[in-house]
């Protein structure tokens, strides 16, 4: 079967009160319109029309990368009218799917249901739901044996059809065929004086073809957007769905509501536990094991086997070995590679840097641009001074150095293998192996001091 899929996506939102178009308003870490370019992509369609008007360069210039033909509709008359833009491109052959930029949450599932019923070259199916309050959508009207008739949209409606629950979400298929035939026949005689895609339905009744309904699994999947509260709804239902996903295969979360996935896990181990508040952005790999603490970020991150990440770190664009100990309170910048058993404790920054098997740097130091061998331990308050004003240069530490506290290595600079720094010191030449290296001023006392006194009031 051919399959066209148009995504209707010109309308502005001036209920979202933003300079941008609806349609580039995100739920998770995808805009509305590419969430429906992805379900639309699951159902192998051999073309995707996206009709586009408001903000188009806006959009054009955010949404280049999708694999769609662009229809500009100039002015926006409706549903009717923007289906009108591409129904002369179509063939009579085929299937024609009509979905809607600005819903994001649709399922491939539910319109494989929608696309499954009838004879594709003679129907008409549409996806309709229940909802408690209806109002503002279209009603499904039915004759006495519950065929649908006709829908009538809220602004056209009478008190008696407003009772009705059963509402229509736009979206719909049909043949090529039937659809370019029915869109020319529309008129815009209604209070809105725009040209409907909804009253097709009256059409295909007077034509004789046979009408078939489906029902999504969720209503969540057919909410549209158009406020600010209702982009918040969506994107909580979304974290919902991405929640369960993940205690479907095995993740322990400590509370399913208190998540937020911002992008895609690419690998996922067994026995992973999430605490609370945790952000995941971009691309994410968790090994086995893997206990990631309260209010943690992972942005782009791999965490190896049965590594534990403590609360309140961020972890963006590095790679994390197995068995390693990161936090409370650690950053760990882009480039930096963790092999096993490493250990960053609190209040420590680390930046494009390598470190390599069993080493620590446990308390309150920053190492930028650095390489670090195997069981080195860096002492508190370390810092790698790395930048001279103008360039970054590099800390090479060897296997087995030992790093006092409150420690300046200013870079270029090497520490040798099995080389002991000794606390307090600024280190600008490079430290020999099974050495001891410091350099500090003198201490003394000064013989006969006090303290001085506050001086009291008489």
């Amino acid at each position: 079967m051919n399959l066209d899929i148009i995504i209707l996506a010109a309308g502005q939102g001036k209920r979202m009160y933003s300079a941008k178009p609806k349609i580039l308003h995100s739920v998770g870490s995808w805009c509305l319109l590419e969430h429906v370019h992805k379900t639309a992509m699951q159902l192998n369609p051999d073309r995707i029309w996206i009709v586009h008007g408001h903000g188009s360069r806006q959009v054009l210039d955010a949404m280049h990368h999708l694999d769609a033909t662009w229809i500009e509709q100039l002015e926006q008359r409706g549903t009717g009218h923007a289906v009108a833009q591409v129904s002369a491109r179509l063939g009579d052959d085929g299937t024609v799917l009509v979905l809607y930029g600005d819903v994001p949450l649709i399922t491939a599932d539910t319109l494989n249901r929608l696309l499954a019923h009838g004879d594709p070259d003679r129907r008409l199916n549409l996806l309709t739901v229940g909802l408690d309050e209806p109002a503002g959508y279209g009603r499904i009207l039915r004759n006495a044996t519950g065929a649908v008739t006709h829908i009538v949209e809220e602004k056209d409606a009478n008190a008696e059809q407003k009772q009705i629950r059963e509402v229509n979400t736009g979206i719909l298929c049909t043949s090529g065929a039937l659809l370019k035939r029915w869109v020319g026949q529309l008129r815009n005689e209604n209070s809105q004086q725009e040209y409907y895609l909804t009253d097709i339905v009256s059409m295909a009744v007077q034509d004789g073809v046979p009408l078939h309904t489906a029902r999504p699994d969720d209503v969540v999947e057919v909410m549209g957007v158009n406020t600010r509260t209702q982009l918040a709804t969506l994107e909580r239902a979304w974290q919902r769905r991405q929640a369960q996903w993940l205690m479907e295969r095995g993740v322990t979360l400590r509370d399913p509501e208190r998540i937020d996935i911002r992008g895609e896990i690419t690998d996922l181990g067994q026995d992973v536990e999430i605490d609370i508040n945790v952000i995941l952005e971009g691309k994410i790999r968790l090994g086995n094991g893997v206990r990631i603490g309260p209010h943690v970020v992972l942005r782009n991150a791999s965490i190896g086997d049965q590594t534990e990440i403590l609360a309140y770190s961020l972890i963006e664009d590095a790679a994390i070995g197995s068995a390693c100990r990161i936090g409370p309170f650690a950053r760990v910048r882009p480039e930096t590679v963790l092999a096993d058993q490493v250990h960053i404790g609190n209040f420590v920054e680390i930046k494009k840097t390598s470190i390599g098997n069993g080493s620590k740097v446990n308390h309150l130091s920053y190492i930028g641009d650095a390489c670090i061998g195997q069981q080195v331990n860096v002492g508190a308050g370390t810092i790698t001074c790395n930048y001279d004003g103008v360039n970054k240069h590099q800390t090479l530490i060897e296997d087995g150095a030992f790093i006092g506290s409150d420690t300046q290595l200013v870079a270029p600079v090497k520490v040798g293998k099995n080389a002991t720094i000794g606390a307090g010191s600024t280190i600008t030449r490079d430290a020999p192996a099974d050495a001891l290296t410091l350099s500090r001023v003198g201490q003394k006392t000064v013989d006969g001091w006090t303290r001085p006194l506050k001086k009291t009031q008489t």
